[in-house]
């Protein structure tokens, strides 16, 4: 976690003076840190689905998936001691990065603390969401790691996780709702810019658990426990 807590940090040392010039000339509301603070976070938690996704194969390759399924607990509690661990993990990530912003780089949260923590947990949720999805679909840590890099940055860039939607191709633009980065961008937007609570956050969040159904969906329809998979070899 260590990794995914420094590595946005760094982003945000560059980033931020860049941001904050760009929403300057633009005439656009906030500081950089308001922008890229919420960014950096929902960034990295994409990325962090790897490593969620990676405690499934790690089972795999160590050769003690199929004595888990043959011990008194279920297939779904099995599910449960993955998925638990990781939403917490997450949560903690995002949370830690918004507190480290206040005290880094001045992100002055304008809303309601307890609304960004349910948004929070919602990102959460979306992830490892995301992260089971890829382990029912994929045979190897490899595929699931070759998705996660490209789909979290393509999830930031087209969903204003950089640089605000408003300033990108009018093409982007029309596709950042397509991506849970919008989402949550424009809710936390809400919180921490406009200095909203959870009245004006709920509609995003919905949507957010909206993209958490859908990857529900296809990793319940795709997971089978008896399927082999590959770890590093």
């Amino acid at each position: 976690m260590i990794v995914f807590i420094a590595m946005p940090l760094v982003l945000m040392a560059f980033m931020e003076p860049v941001v904050s010039g760009a929403l300057a000339r633009e005439g656009l509301g906030g500081s950089g840190a308001d922008h890229v603070v919420p960014g950096m976070a929902v960034m990295s938690a994409f990325f962090f689905a790897g490593s969620t996704a990676l405690a499934f194969f790690r089972e795999h390759g160590w050769g003690t998936w199929d004595r888990l399924r043959a011990s008194p607990v279920s297939d779904g509690e099995i599910l449960a001691g993955k998925i638990v661990p990781g939403f917490a993990a997450v949560l903690v990530q995002i949370l830690v990065l918004f507190g480290l912003g206040g005290l880094i780089y001045d992100l002055d949260v304008r809303g309601s603390m307890t609304a960004l923590a349910l948004v929070s947990a919602l990102v959460a949720l979306t992830v490892v969401t995301v992260a089971v999805a890829l382990v029912a679909v994929s045979r190897t840590i490899q595929q699931v790691n070759a998705v996660v890099n490209l789909g979290a940055l393509t999830f930031a860039g087209f969903g204003g996780a950089f640089t605000p939607v408003s300033m990108l191709p009018a093409w982007m633009e029309d596709a950042a709702p397509a991506t849970p980065t919008y989402w949550a961008m424009r809710a936390y937007h809400s919180i921490v810019v406009d200095g909203e609570g959870w009245a004006a956050a709920v509609g995003p969040a919905a949507v957010l658990a909206g993209f958490a159904t859908l990857f529900t969906v296809i990793a319940l329809s795709r997971l089978r426990f008896e399927d082999a998979k590959t770890s590093w070899s």
